[in-house]
C-alpha cells in the first residue's frame, strides 16, 4: 500500500457562525450581533465580553459584506493611485493605512496608471462594495473628459453616506488635501539661481497633468523673477517615471548638450533617470550639469550625487486625508493645504 493510500482524508470544519457565538456566550441573536458589528445600540458590557470571548475562543469571523448591507458600509478605506511602484504614491499610501488603522479601517488599493477611464472604472466597481472612505491620489488633467462622470458616480455615493477624499488639486467639489506645487517648484527656481544656475532644461512638463504643468509652471515664475527665461526647446514632456527622465533628458541634452548647466525634473523619480542620461551622454552629474527633483522620495537622498529636490511630506498627505475624511459632515474643513521645502544637496553645488 503506498504512503498516499495511507493519508487520512482530511476533515472539513464548518466556519462558525454568529449563532454558534450567540450559545456559546448564551446571548441573544441580536446581543451578539450588537457587540460585535459596531451597533449604534449600547451592549450591557458584561455581555460585550462574553461574546468577544466566544467569538475568539470559536474563531468567528465578521461578514463584513453583511456588515456593510446593515450599516450602508464596510470598515474599507478604498485608496486610488496612479502607480504603486512609484515611491511618491507608495509613501501617500503608508500614511492612508497609518491613519486608517488608528481609526479600525482597513485599506484597500487600486492603481489608476494615470487614465481618467480607467479611474471611472474602478469607482463604480467599488460602490457596489460600499467602502466607508474612497480617496484619489494623483493628478489631475486639464482635459479630463470623464470628470463630470466622475463626479457623479462620487456624488452617488456620498449620497449612500460614503466620504469621498482627494489628494491633488482642489478641481473637484470634494474635501481635497492640496500639495502647494506651484510655489515649492517657484522656490526651487530661485534657490538655483542664487546657486549661481542660469541655462536650464526641464523635462516632465506635460501641460495636461496638472500636477506636472503647476510644477513646470511654478519653477519658470522663479526664473522669470530674476529675468532668466527657457528656451521652448528646452522643456521636454515625458512620461512620469525613472525611463521618462532618462529618455527625456537623453532628447534635451541632444539639442541642448553643454548649452545646459542644469535638468529640472518635474519628480524624483524622473531626476533619477535623467542623471543617468546625463552620464550616459559623457557628463558627470552634479559637477557638469546639475539636477533637481521635486518630491524628495527616500532614493533622493542615497543617489550618487545626492538629489536637490522640493520636500514634500508624503506620509503626512495620507494621514492629513484620512482625517479629512473621518471630520463630522458638519465640519467646516473641506481642504487641507500642505507647505512644501526646498531642499538643496550634492546634485547642485554652488556654481
Amino acid at each position: 500500500m503506498s504512503n498516499d493510500q495511507n493519508l487520512a482524508p482530511r476533515t472539513r470544519v464548518a466556519a462558525a457562525t454568529l449563532h454558534d457565538v450567540a450559545r456559546t456566550a448564551g446571548v441573544s441573536l441580536a446581543t451578539a450581533s450588537r457587540a460585535l458589528n459596531g451597533s449604534d445600540r449600547k451592549v450591557k458590557e458584561e455581555y460585550r465580553l462574553r461574546v468577544v470571548a466566544a467569538a475568539e475562543e470559536l474563531g468567528y469571523t465578521a461578514n463584513l459584506s453583511a456588515q456593510a448591507v446593515a450599516k450602508g458600509s464596510t470598515m474599507t478605506v478604498a485608496l486610488l493611485v496612479s502607480d504603486i511602484g512609484d515611491p511618491y504614491f507608495s509613501s501617500i499610501a503608508s500614511g492612508v493605512i497609518r491613519g486608517a488603522e488608528a481609526a479600525g479601517l482597513v485599506v484597500t488599493i487600486a492603481v489608476t496608471d494615470r487614465d481618467s477611464e480607467r479611474e471611472l472604472k474602478i469607482v463604480r466597481a467599488l460602490r457596489g462594495g460600499r467602502p466607508r472612505v474612497i480617496i484619489l491620489a494623483g493628478s489631475r488633467f486639464a482635459d479630463e473628459a470623464a470628470r463630470g462622470a466622475l463626479v457623479a458616480e462620487l456624488q452617488s455615493f456620498e449620497a449612500m453616506g460614503g466620504r469621498v477624499v482627494l489628494i491633488s488639486q482642489g478641481e473637484l467639489p470634494f474635501p481635497t488635501v492640496q500639495l502647494d506645487n506651484r510655489s515649492g517648484a517657484r522656490d526651487l527656481a530661485e534657490q538655483l539661481v542664487e546657486q549661481g544656475y542660469r541655462r536650464f532644461g526641464i523635462v516632465g512638463a506635460s501641460q495636461t497633468l496638472l500636477t506636472a504643468k503647476d510644477r513646470l509652471d511654478g519653477f519658470l515664475e522663479g526664473l522669470a523673477a530674476h529675468n532668466i527665461s527657457v528656451d521652448p526647446d528646452h522643456i521636454v514632456d515625458a512620461p512620469l517615471t525613472r525611463d521618462g527622465g532618462y529618455t527625456g533628458t537623453a532628447t534635451l541634452l541632444e539639442h541642448a548638450g553643454s548649452d545646459l548647466d542644469l535638468v529640472f525634473a518635474v519628480t524624483d523619480v524622473m531626476a533619477i533617470g535623467a542623471m543617468s542620461a546625463i552620464r550616459a551622454a559623457g557628463f558627470i552629474p552634479g559637477e557638469q550639469i546639475g539636477v533637481a527633483g521635486f518630491d524628495d522620495i527616500p532614493a533622493a537622498e542615497d543617489s550618487s550625487p545626492a538629489l536637490t529636490t522640493v520636500a514634500v511630506p508624503l506620509l503626512d498627505l495620507g494621514q492629513r486625508a484620512i482625517a479629512l475624511a473621518l471630520e463630522p459632515d458638519d465640519s467646516p474643513q473641506a481642504e487641507a493645504i500642505v507647505a512644501t521645502s526646498v531642499v538643496l544637496r550634492g546634485s547642485t553645488p554652488p556654481r
